[in-house]
C-alpha cells in the first residue's frame, strides 16, 4: 500500500513538472539575420504620433537592434483597412519579421470585436504566406482600466506567435509618458521600443 502511494504521489509530482514546463514555453521567433527587415504595422501607435520622427517606436527599434525597422504607420486606420493596406507592403519591404500593433482605432470607435479579430488573424496569415514572422502587440480599451481585450491573447495562442501586452498599459497610465490621453510622448515611445527589443530577446529573434 505504502509503494502504491509512493508511486502514485510520484506520478502525479512528474505531471505537475511537466504541465509547469509545459505552461512556461513560450513561443519563439526565428533569428534575425543582421541585415534583416522588420516591418512595424499599424496605426498612429506605429506612426509615432506625439513624438518627432526620428523618436517613433520604429525607428528608436532600430537603433536598439540594428536592423532596418520599416515605419508603416497610418494615423487614424482600422483593422479592416489594415488588411488591404498590408499585402502590398509584405511584397514590396520583403520583411523577415512582422511587429503588428493594430485595433487601437476599432477600440476608439466602438467597432465589434469578433470583425477585428477576424482582420488580425488575416494579417497574420497574409504575412505566414509569405515566410514572415509575426509578433503581435496587444492595444488596451481606452477606459479608466485600460486592459487589452483578450482577443490578442487568444490569437497569439491560436498562431503561436509572441504577444506583448503590457507596455503600452504602462505608458498610458504614467502622464509623463504620454503625449495625449492615448498616444505615448518621447519617452514612452522609447519605452514601447525597449519592450519590444526584450521580446525579440526572449522570443529568439535577437541574441
Amino acid at each position: 500500500m505504502n509503494k502504491l502511494r509512493t508511486a502514485l504521489c510520484v506520478t502525479i509530482l512528474l505531471a505537475g513538472i511537466l504541465l509547469s514546463a509545459a505552461c512556461s514555453t513560450k513561443p519563439q521567433l526565428p533569428a534575425l539575420a543582421a541585415d534583416a527587415t522588420i516591418l512595424a504595422f499599424g496605426d498612429s501607435l506605429t506612426f509615432g504620433t506625439g513624438a518627432g520622427e526620428t523618436e517613433s517606436y520604429p525607428a528608436v527599434l532600430s537603433r536598439l537592434t540594428g536592423r532596418k525597422v520599416v515605419n508603416a504607420g497610418v494615423p487614424g486606420e482600422v483593422s479592416a483597412l489594415g488588411v488591404q493596406r498590408l499585402p502590398e507592403l509584405l511584397e514590396r519591404e520583403r520583411p523577415a519579421l512582422l511587429i503588428l500593433c493594430h485595433g487601437a482605432n476599432d477600440l476608439l470607435r466602438r467597432q465589434d470585436q469578433q470583425l477585428m479579430a477576424d482582420n488580425l488573424r488575416t494579417m497574420i496569415r497574409e504575412a505566414r504566406a509569405r515566410d514572415v514572422s509575426v509578433m503581435l502587440v496587444a492595444v488596451p480599451f481606452p477606459d479608466f482600466s485600460l486592459k487589452p481585450p483578450r482577443l490578442y491573447d487568444a490569437i497569439g495562442g491560436e498562431f503561436g506567435i509572441p504577444v506583448e501586452r503590457k507596455v503600452l498599459r504602462q505608458i498610458l497610465k504614467k502622464s509623463s509618458l504620454k503625449s495625449d490621453y492615448i498616444h505615448p510622448n518621447a519617452a514612452g515611445y522609447r519605452l514601447m521600443a525597449e519592450a519590444l527589443e526584450k521580446q525579440l530577446k526572449t522570443s529568439g529573434a535577437l541574441p
